[in-house]
């Protein structure tokens, strides 16, 4: 149990399990996990946010690590958005696909595994995590769900204008901008700002994760199973896969290289459940992938750590 893998990914199967017994019990209706998931995402994911990219730097981004982490999550989600069928389902399946769990899993699993300089190369594949691809998948929900709510054809510069400002507004895409540009200052965030920051940001993965637990409880598993299965192979070995060719690719090798690999097979990130519920599309088949993902993780991340140490 001391191994980095079962330290990190135990606490989000054990959570997930203690959200299917309290939904199964009766503790909290799947009705009532809708209004309290719209509570975790305006109000304890904000802040997570905003704190951690405040503590990113520029200077401190390595560039190519970053650009070839990017370039393999646009891929698979890419891949997914467009044989999925290019509307709102479609976007969230792509994020699923494609978007680690680097906050509660990763930086810890990192941290045993490669020490702070890996840490150091992770907060860069956060930041790509946070700004470019929760703002690119924003915006294409925000896209699709205008399309799809229109009855007129409207411009497509004005459909994608409307878009934007709708992104920006979002809880997920103005913090991560807040944070990144507040950090830029160098002036910190005064201690009392930042303990109730801090203790509303430490909440946000836990509750998440629950939540995922309590919706799968009223989830009829067997009838997404197949697309869960796909989804965890896509996130937890493809995604490695075409992030690790990328890399090589482009002449990465050592820490860097093997921080990518392994993030990439991170599972599901809980935000995604959160984009399902929000938006209200694809949520069972998301619920049912960020378990199987969870579970398969404990294995397929351990091979992920050996293939990373190899190539």
């Amino acid at each position: 149990m001391s191994h980095p893998v079962f330290a990190a990914l135990l606490p989000v199967v054990i959570l997930i399990a203690i959200g299917f017994i309290a939904g199964r019990a009766g503790f909290m209706p799947a009705n009532s996990a809708k209004d309290l998931s719209k509570l975790v995402f305006t109000v304890f994911l904000p802040p997570m946010l905003f704190r951690t990219m405040v503590n990113i730097h520029p200077e401190n981004l390595q560039g190519k690590p970053s650009v070839a982490y990017l370039l393999g999550m646009a891929l698979i989600y890419a891949a997914m958005f467009f044989a999925a069928g290019r509307n709102r389902k479609a976007a969230v399946l792509g994020l699923a696909a494609s978007y680690s769990n680097t906050v509660m899993i990763g930086i810890a699993l990192i941290q045993f595994a490669y020490g702070e300089q890996g840490v150091a190369v992770l907060l860069a594949l956060i930041a790509v995590h946070s700004l470019i691809m929760l703002s690119m998948a924003t915006v294409v929900l925000e896209l699709v769900t205008l399309r799809e709510k229109s009855s007129e054809q409207a411009h497509p510069l004005r459909t994608l204008a409307q878009s934007v400002l709708n992104t920006l507004k979002q809880p997920m895409v103005f913090p991560v901008i807040a944070g990144l540009i507040y950090g830029q200052t160098g002036l910190g965030i005064p201690a009392v700002i930042d303990k109730p920051l801090q203790l509303l940001g430490s909440a946000f993965s836990p509750l998440a994760v629950v939540l995922v637990g309590i919706t799968l409880a009223a989830t009829r598993v067997g009838e997404h199973l197949r697309m869960a299965l796909a989804l965890s192979m896509l996130k937890n070995v493809a995604h490695p896969l075409v992030v690790a060719l990328i890399g090589l690719a482009l002449g990465l090798q050592g820490l860097p290289l093997a921080v990518m690999i392994v993030t990439a097979a991170l599972p599901i990130g809980a935000n995604v459940f959160l984009f399902a519920q929000r938006y209200e599309t694809a949520l069972p088949e998301v619920t049912a992938a960020v378990a199987v993902s969870s579970a398969a993780a404990l294995f397929t991340v351990a091979l992920a750590l050996s293939f990373a140490a190899r190539v």
